[in-house]
């Protein structure tokens, strides 16, 4: 990487962090610290709760799914803007009449302090092991590329994060990510842009649509219902409507994002916002996956894109000969595709409907022989390293970008990596610490302390799970998809969570025992349907809400006298 990448990199991140301290220097309580001001207008809201989804992960995972799987995955994100209106409708106005500091606290008033300290228990542990991924995610990719040790980049990225949120905790958060936000998507804008300058002169963006279109990687929406498949308009309107209630209802890290708003107002519309807006920026980011697909059309893509294990298989004595037979098979099979795409191209141009549907047929069982190539030289990886991780779409993305940018923007684009994986990670680590103060260390452990004691407790407890993140990063391994894998794991949880929390907005017949049970066994019930049972991770999110809805019933009817409903002292 040239200097001047480096001078743009560590400068953008440097400023961010310096900007971040000095903007809330001046924090002395622990409202101030936990909640902000109280004072951030709408659109710094709805860019702070987007960057606080939007890790290192969408931007290094999203390319990759796109250029592998195609469009599908956008489907994802069709609940979101139900999800938004729904919790400007029921839940924000719950949480500014109560002026709670988490979500969590509102069920203690509801039920008891255990459903609270149950919640927040859930929480903490899949959180936690989350911000240790969104470190760990950009940390691995980023050390193939850049030739760094994987463990020192862990703690730069932990470091960074955790200097600006410990000095200003959640407006720190907020007034960074708003920068942070700006830097990402106008990155993934001018990657967007230099990769339709790079196709081949003869080659327009129509056309490239066109090939991408009948290579199967256009199609958005699948109206196809399906428990296995983990993305179809089904899976998406209903279990991503459960998950995005849950994620943006009851999880931490966002709640605490627009509790720091100016007005009930200014909440409602920053989260419309994310609402309206999150669905085209994933299609963005999506259809960058796509435009990196095409550019790979004309120009011959590496065989593997994790260079790591290009380099083991070549340096082996037990495969470097058969990964040369292998590599040149390969290079005359894309020399092939080429030419049938641009075969294809004249013909579209021609309107030679017979020509063009040849083409296509020929194309698809090219490309069928493409993965073939590919799947056997996974397997010389492992034949040389067994633990090695063979999955390579996470690389596709910023492969393009260390090889095919211009100097100076691969340290943008580098530094948009580098940035979401702040912005999530700082989002996290206050929430874990704020609510560990709040529904644990204050409520049960500590009580009764003066303000100044609370403050500094928070700004430990954020350094403590800070440190623990990195720890969590560094023993991590890598999943097939790293945007999955955050939401696999947010799935097991979040279900049951946004159960505990509709049985309180919306069956004010069933007490804190009731709740607190069918909670454990929803949660037990959902770790078994993972790991047991071939269903899509979505659908978690609304089989352990609607059980512990069921199962809360049935216990209420069986224990009709539980009156253990507790005040909150917090």
């Amino acid at each position: 990487m040239a200097l001047l990448d480096w001078i743009i990199m560590l400068g953008t991140l440097l400023t961010i962090v310096l900007y971040g301290v000095i903007k809330t220097r001046n924090i002395k309580s622990m409202k101030s610290y936990l909640m902000g001001e109280k004072d951030l207008p709408w659109y710094t809201i709805g860019l702070s709760v987007m960057a606080t989804q939007a890790s290192a992960i969408t931007f290094l995972s999203a390319p990759g799914q796109a250029y592998e799987e195609g469009m599908g995955f956008a489907q994802f994100y069709f609940g979101m803007p139900i999800a938004m209106v729904l919790l400007c409708i029921f839940v924000l106005p719950i949480y500014y009449r109560l002026n709670v500091y988490t979500a969590y606290e509102y069920l203690e008033g509801r039920f008891d302090l255990k459903t609270r300290t149950l919640t927040a228990v859930l929480f903490l542990m899949q959180r936690g092991f989350a911000a240790g991924l969104t470190i760990f995610a950009p940390a691995i990719i980023l050390t193939n590329i850049l030739n760094w040790d994987l463990r020192l980049t862990i703690i730069f990225i932990g470091a960074l994060v955790i200097i600006y949120t410990v000095a200003g905790g959640t407006k720190a958060v907020s007034v960074t990510q708003k920068q942070q936000m700006i830097i990402i998507l106008s990155g993934m804008f001018i990657a967007a842009v230099i990769l339709v300058m790079q196709f081949p002169v003869d080659v327009s963006l129509e056309d490239a649509i066109a090939v991408a279109g009948k290579m199967e990687k256009l199609e958005v929406v699948n109206l196809e219902f399906d428990w296995n498949n983990k993305y179809n308009l089904w899976s998406g309107l209903i279990g991503g409507v459960f998950l995005f209630l849950s994620y943006f209802g009851t999880d931490q890290s966002q709640v605490q994002r627009y509790l720091s708003g100016k007005s009930l107002t200014q909440s409602r519309m920053g989260l419309l916002f994310n609402g309206i807006i999150k669905v085209p920026m994933q299609f963005l980011i999506l259809f960058v996956g796509i435009l990196v697909f095409i550019f790979f059309q004309f120009e011959k893509p590496p065989i593997h894109f994790n260079s790591v294990n290009i380099d083991k298989v070549k340096e082996s004595s037990l495969t470097a000969n058969t990964y040369d037979s292998l590599n040149t098979e390969y290079s005359l099979l894309f020399d092939n595709r080429k030419e049938e795409i641009y075969s294809f191209i004249n013909a579209r141009n021609n309107e030679d409907e017979v020509k063009m549907n040849a083409s296509v047929q020929s194309l698809k069982e090219l490309t069928q022989k493409d993965k073939k190539i590919r799947d056997e030289f996974r397997v010389l990886v492992n034949k040389v390293d067994e633990t090695a991780e063979t999955k390579d779409g996470d690389y596709v993305f910023v492969t393009f970008v260390t090889e095919y940018f211009p100097v100076g923007l691969v340290g943008l684009l580098l530094a948009v990596i580098f940035s979401a994986a702040m912005s999530s990670t700082s989002s996290e680590l206050n929430a874990l610490a704020t609510t560990t103060v709040i529904d644990i260390y204050k409520r049960s452990l500590n009580k009764n302390q003066p303000d100044k004691h609370y403050l500094t407790a928070a700004k430990l407890f954020t350094i403590m799970w800070g440190v623990i993140a990195i720890i969590f990063a560094m023993v991590a391994s890598l999943f097939d998809n790293l945007i999955e894998a955050v939401n696999i794991i947010g799935s097991l949880f979040y279900g049951t969570i946004l159960g505990v929390f509709v049985v309180a907005f919306f069956f004010k017949k069933i007490k804190g025992n009731a709740v607190f049970i069918a909670a454990i066994i929803s949660e037990l019930i959902i770790l078994y349907i993972y790991f047991n049972e071939e269903i899509a991770y979505l659908w978690l999110n609304l089989i352990g809400c609607i059980l512990v809805m069921i199962i809360a019933n049935l216990i209420s009817v069986i224990l009709p006298k539980d009156k253990n409903t507790i005040s909150s002292n917090s």
